[in-house]
């Protein structure tokens, strides 16, 4: 039974309660993160879900707990995140997509390991929700990339059950499940992520995944080739594969990896596109850092070419970022924006 199903019906606060009662009484409970929460008032969660048709319509369960997703119960995790109105469908859109049967969300939840649900929002709503993707596009500053990363967190805590030593059980986690959610770039150096999975550009959509972590990587110092800045992306593919695999060959899945448009913009220069990207690191079975490593690979990096996701995003510079998606079998799901109104 999830937290918001365990001890009758959530609590609601005046809009004059002492903001300290009001934290202990959550923190009794067991509602919330850890951090400071927004006080639900009735005024605040009346206001998430005006216009929504059905707030209380099912849209689906959550595991490990199996939680009831509904508009009123992701509304009120987004209230505590301090969410917007606008807000509501793209953590809700999160909360279904997360229910996938290749997504695996049980095994990512309940594992040892240290994956985090990532949220990547692309089309129109990313800007009109005034969304980061650029400069620090992963790290603190804005408030809408925050806070609907918070509020996923807090439905698959409160609504799946994935509090720690109960459905939670990572060894020890790590940053990103507080929090994990940026924009998808907009400098069409490449094809967007939703267009290449069917979509209309004008389409707006969330991309749900499993990460267990960043990894900064950066080219080699003659970054003026595909070459020069992909070979090190390759290496930190094998790398990561192999310490995560404890010895075991594991069923190849996707890769993720985060380029900047400086860096792109060197890339499509020399004539290389989406597919050139996916073929070479598909492809690279040996990795060269002249002075530093050299690594051969075994087993592919992906199950195939497509299923490496380079993905345009971030400001000035040319540090790559590599999410390691989780070594247990998670794949990638892409959901165009709920419309909650009808």
């Amino acid at each position: 039974m999830s937290l918001i199903e365990r001890d009758g019906p959530l609590p609601v606060f005046a809009e004059a309660a002492d903001w300290d009662a009001v934290q202990q009484a959550l923190t009794e409970r067991g509602l919330g993160d850890g951090l400071p929460l927004v006080p639900p008032t009735d005024r605040r969660l009346k206001a998430m879900l005006a216009g929504v048709v059905e707030p209380e319509g099912s849209h689906g369960f959550l595991p490990p707990m199996f939680g009831e997703v509904t508009p009123a119960a992701v509304a009120y995790c987004c209230v505590l995140a301090g969410c917007v109105p606008a807000e509501l469908p793209v953590v809700l859109t999160a909360a279904v997509a997360c229910q996938a049967d290749d997504f695996n969300l049980l095994g990512l939840l309940t594992t040892t390991g240290t994956p985090a649900v990532a949220v990547m929002v692309h089309g129109p709503i990313a800007s009109q929700l005034n969304m980061n993707s650029g400069t620090n596009c992963l790290g603190p500053g804005n408030r809408a990339n925050a806070c609907i990363g918070r509020a996923l967190s807090l439905v698959l805590r409160m609504i799946a059950g994935a509090v720690e030593g109960v459905g939670d059980m990572a060894t020890m986690g790590q940053p990103g499940k507080y929090g994990f959610c940026f924009a998808e770039g907009e400098a069409g150096l490449l094809k967007p992520l939703a267009q290449r999975r069917g979509l209309l550009p004008e389409t707006s959509a969330v991309t749900v995944f499993g990460v267990s972590g960043t990894m900064e990587v950066l080219p080699l110092d003659n970054r003026d080739t595909p070459d020069a800045i992909l070979t090190p992306v390759a290496a930190a593919m094998i790398a990561s594969a192999a310490v995560a695999s404890s010895g075991r060959p594991r069923e190849p899945g996707e890769q993720l990896v985060l380029i900047p448009p400086e860096l792109l913009t060197t890339i499509t220069a020399r004539g290389w596109g989406l597919a050139d990207i996916q073929r070479f690191l598909f492809e690279a079975t040996q990795a060269d850092i002249p002075g530093i490593i050299s690594l051969t690979r075994q087993h592919p990096v992906a199950a195939e070419p497509t299923a490496i996701i380079p993905i345009e995003t971030g400001g000035a510079g040319v540090k790559m970022t590599l999410l390691p998606l989780w070594a247990g079998s998670s794949r990638t799901q892409t959901l165009p924006l709920l419309n909650l109104s009808r």
